[in-house]
C-alpha cells in the first residue's frame, strides 16, 4: 500500500505539506490531495477530499 501523503514523501515539499487549506480555511493541516475545484486544479486537505466526494 502506498504511503504518499505521509512521511518520507512529503519532507521535500514546502513547509513538509503543510499549510491553509483553500475550501475549509484551516491552518497548519496537509494540503496534498489534488482536486479540481471550479475548473482549477488546487490541493486541499484529507477532510476537505472525503466531504466532496461523498457529496457526489
Amino acid at each position: 500500500m502506498s504511503k504518499a501523503h505521509r512521511g518520507k514523501g512529503l519532507k521535500d515539499t514546502a513547509a513538509h505539506g503543510r499549510g491553509l487549506c483553500p475550501v475549509c480555511k484551516r491552518e497548519s493541516v496537509k494540503i496534498v490531495y489534488e482536486q479540481e475545484i471550479e475548473g482549477k486544479k488546487t490541493k486541499i486537505c484529507k477532510t476537505c477530499k472525503a466531504t466532496i466526494a461523498n457529496k457526489k
